[in-house]
């Protein structure tokens, strides 16, 4: 048997808006609702059908599809699903009943959906940022933190009663935690507000914490950092956060790390990176210098005849080390070549001298960019039309 048009049984056109579409289901979905027709088949399959339709319609991406290729969008595995539409059983009925709910604000049907349970709950996660230095992240260390959190109340034992003092079935729910209440042909049911899901009631509030059984501390804890940390990592300490209500479990804390910028060092990953000056006789010439790493120390890095300003050198193994793998990255140093300052006359004079001795070969780029551009120097003229010097 063929499937009936989604908006012939909604009774809408194609072209209907979400506010009109929302409330053809409402008036067809209290009309079919089975606690409205108790036994009857039809008004079942019905509210069923409709329950169906407003699912695909009320959907954008849904609602395109069908109106694309109709039923044949949502069978054989589309994306109703399993071939079975939208409501053929598990997630489909707990995803129409979400739809029930939003449209008209209960919860659930029959009051058969549940809200906050009167049981144990676990309690909240938190978050703690640590700001840590590149050594700290280089070396990894044992770092003491203070947390403020919710802590089961020592005075009554998380109980929210003064010692000594009764704990009392609540009269308002006789000791369920929920109530129910019928509005229409429509029972809703949610949590007790007088005990507020418990089902006890405290009769004598605990001085400490005012009858809620937590309290408002600091906490110390201590924290590894691994070597390897990088900006962003997190770290999960289980069972270390908020304390549960009505006996729960503690929730668990999250660290993030960050990691301080480094006055000469600036990390990608597992590599380091720095700048190391050369005076220009070093660097003309050539030599071997020191330049600091990571761990405290120094490391010798031969620099090369001729060196440029940006050259980049690598001394492998002196980066970070890796997270995972323990190895190490490498520090890449850059070369700036510093031009020498307050000269006395006689630094000039041999400057000088050595500028008269020098050719193209002692500064072969300058002498290549130089006659690279000559030819556009020589199309230049003077505002009165001469040609340039």
């Amino acid at each position: 048997m063929s499937k009936r048009d989604f908006y012939e049984i909604l009774g809408v056109s194609k072209g209907v808006d979400e506010k009109e579409l929302k409330s053809a289901y409402r008036k067809l979905a209290m009309k079919y609702h089975p606690d409205r027709n108790p036994g009857d088949e039809a008004a079942e399959a019905s509210f069923k059908e409709v329950g169906e339709a407003y699912a695909i319609l009320s959907d954008p991406d849904k609602r395109a599809a069908y109106d694309r290729m109709g039923h044949a969008a949502f069978e054989q595995g589309g994306m109703g699903g399993g071939g079975q539409g939208p409501f053929g059983g598990g997630a489909g009925a707990a995803e129409f009943a979400d739809i029930f709910e939003q449209v008209f604000g209960m919860g659930g049907m029959g009051g058969r959906r549940g809200g906050r349970s009167n049981g144990p709950a676990r309690g909240a996660d938190l978050r703690f940022d640590l700001e840590v230095s590149l050594e700290d992240a280089f070396n990894g260390r044992e770092a003491e933190i203070e947390v403020p959190t919710a802590m089961e109340c020592e005075r009554c034992d998380g109980e929210g009663n003064e010692p000594g003092t009764p704990i009392e079935t609540c009269p308002t729910c006789n000791g369920t935690g929920r109530i129910r209440r019928s509005q229409g042909f429509f029972t809703m049911e949610q949590t007790c507000p007088q005990c507020g899901g418990r089902g006890k009631y405290v009769v004598t509030p605990c001085q400490e914490c005012d009858g809620v059984g937590r309290v408002r501390k600091n906490r110390t804890l201590s924290v590894s950092i691994p070597a390897g940390v990088e900006d962003g990592t997190r770290i999960r300490l289980a069972g270390e956060g908020e304390a549960g209500g009505r006996g729960g479990p503690r929730g668990d804390l999250y660290i993030f790390i960050s990691v301080r910028p480094h006055e000469i060092f600036e990390r990608d990953g597992p590599n380091l990176y720095c700048r190391a000056p050369s005076s220009m006789v070093q660097a003309a010439l050539g030599c071997s210098i020191q330049v600091p790493t990571i761990e405290g120390g120094k490391a010798e890095m031969k620099i090369p005849e001729g060196a440029q300003t940006g050259r980049r050198m690598r001394l492998r193994g002196k980066g970070m080390p890796r997270l995972r793998g323990g190895n190490r990255g490498d520090m890449i140093v850059e070369l700036f070549v510093e031009t020498p300052r307050n000269l006395c006359d006689r630094q000039k004079e041999l400057l000088k001298e050595f500028c008269d001795l020098s050719g193209d070969n002692c500064n072969p780029d300058s002498a290549g960019f130089f006659n690279r551009v000559k030819q556009f120097w020589d199309d230049v003229t003077t505002d009165d039309g001469r040609p340039s010097a």
